[in-house]
């Protein structure tokens, strides 16, 4: 009797822990969506743990067990931004086919992404906040999109497809550390001037962006969509993506006209 009365005991605390971790769990979700809203409303310098706590009906010191500051707050904010938009990026790089197909993908899916959520992506990518040091959590998160881009890159130049549109200037000694360094973390390999064509590539997208979101673009290029749209060719055209090939009308015997085994006319 003991034995099953111990075990029922041990079932009611395990669901007991449960339990409360799938409050605390909802919890963090309620105050960063609340801190979301504050950020929109304020920026990132108007964010209070005490404002938040205040909107939620909780006393300030009990937002502090979940948030010990406000840096730690921004923090999980912007790895979420980070996030967001590299799964947007992620499932927009599966879905497209050949790599010119998924490079303008992740271009669009990290625009659309970006004017979806104007505010997360000022927080990432605006402004920096002030006092607030971005800890190594952010980094594997801020990389995702650079991933993808790069990835792209390799897979041609490991299969010998890629041609760069011109070679440009040589690498400084700097940069070619720079680029190597980079390329070993993320594409062990990777000759440094293919690298650095990629980072290019990587910063112009970001550049593009804040250009349109921030209203620079007024009165030359907005609305952006056609530019946009042109210099994502541009840039896989720098880095040496192949282009798209025109597909051929198929014959009878279902191979593209032209090719070996049919016969013309």
């Amino acid at each position: 009797g003991s034995g099953a009365g111990s075990g029922a005991g041990q079932g009611r605390v395990g669901a007991g822990v449960r339990v409360r971790e799938r409050v605390r769990a909802e919890l963090v979700l309620e105050i960063k969506a609340v801190a979301r809203r504050q950020l929109a409303a304020a920026g990132a310098d108007g964010l209070s743990l005490r404002a938040v706590a205040r909107e939620l009906g909780m006393v300030s010191s009990a937002i502090y067990r979940y948030f010990p500051s406000r840096d730690e707050l921004l923090t999980a904010l912007i790895v979420d931004a980070y996030n967001a938009m590299g799964d947007a990026a992620q499932a927009a790089y599966r879905s497209a086919r050949g790599p010119r197909g998924r490079w303008r993908a992740v271009y669009r899916a990290v625009r659309d992404w970006a004017r979806a959520n104007p505010h997360e992506y000022a927080l990432i990518y605006g402004s920096p906040v002030p006092g607030y040091r971005a800890p190594q959590d952010t980094v594997a998160p801020a990389a995702r999109v650079a991933r993808l881009l790069v990835e792209t890159v390799r897979e041609c130049w490991e299969a010998g497809t890629l041609a760069p549109g011109f070679e440009g200037p040589p690498l400084s000694a700097t940069l070619r550390r720079q680029a190597d360094a980079l390329a070993a973390e993320i594409a062990p390999g990777l000759p440094a001037p293919v690298t650095a064509r990629a980072i290019i590539a990587w910063t112009q997208l970001y550049g593009m962006i804040s250009f349109e979101l921030f209203g620079q673009l007024v009165g030359s290029v907005d609305p952006s969509t056609d530019f946009f749209q042109h210099a994502t060719e541009q840039m896989a055209d720098l880095v040496g993506l192949p282009p798209v090939r025109a597909t051929k009308p198929a014959t009878a015997s279902g191979r593209p006209a032209g090719e070996p085994g049919t016969t013309a006319g």
